[in-house]
């Protein structure tokens, strides 16, 4: 069994559809999603539909992300609405082709509210550490603060814990490469602003990149390229 994990969508269906085209993920490996499946990018309702529908084959774990904080959150108040909006979630209404209507909660279905209300804050299998944002420093896992978890922006991560090694999306890297702290992989690789969709072996450093024409790119992490 291999360990991958898949960066923020943000909607890049084609590059999510790629990835598995390609045949490396098998039904008994675990992959581990980091968060934002919606907001920006082309199809939202389809990233979720495809991932829903495709639990039921693979091994998946899924990384609650900001937008969908956002997009939940937006059901509160206008004021909500709005700044969700704004964040991408024009994008998102969109891809449910709903637009402005007052009742588009109603018009998303249930079992979309469903898969955002199970996504986890974050994840811990062996060695690994699975999060949106990034961690705080000194505090236990279940002590973290949301801010960390969801929303704050890690440049240049500190190591949390010299025997974990973190894997995250949420600052995207828009030059479309991981970024490897050692103790910190970053694999948002800017999937939404025509950069890549990145699907990482966390155990062997192997990636393959996936874009929304249907590009591929492969390789291994430098640090992992001696190893076999």
């Amino acid at each position: 069994m291999s360990i991958y994990a898949i960066g923020d969508i943000h909607g890049s269906i084609k590059a999510l559809k790629t990835i598995f085209k390609q045949n490396i993920i098998q039904p008994e490996d675990k992959v581990v999603f980091l968060g934002d499946y919606v907001d920006r990018g082309p199809d939202s309702k389809g990233v979720i539909d495809w991932l829903i529908n495709n639990q039921k084959n693979f091994d998946f774990d899924f990384i609650l992300g900001n937008h969908e904080i956002m997009m939940t959150t937006a059901k509160i108040s206008s004021e909500r609405l709005m700044e969700w909006l704004h964040f991408g979630g024009a994008d998102t209404l969109d891809s449910y082709n709903i637009g402005d209507e007052p009742n588009w909660i109603d018009k998303i279905n249930k079992a979309h509210w469903d898969f955002i209300d199970s996504c986890v804050d974050y994840l811990e299998i062996g060695n690994f550490i699975f999060v949106h944002g990034g961690l705080e420093v000194d505090k236990s896992l279940d002590e973290q603060n949301k801010h960390h978890l969801f929303w704050k922006k890690y440049e240049k991560p500190i190591a949390y814990d010299s025997g974990k090694t973190v894997i995250c999306g949420h600052t995207s890297r828009k030059n479309g490469e991981i970024a490897d702290f050692g103790h910190t992989i970053c694999i948002d690789t800017y999937a939404h602003g025509g950069m890549w969709l990145t699907c990482l072996n966390v155990e062997t450093g192997e990636f393959v990149k996936a874009n929304n024409k249907g590009k591929i790119e492969k390789g291994k992490l430098k640090r992992f390229a001696n190893t076999m």
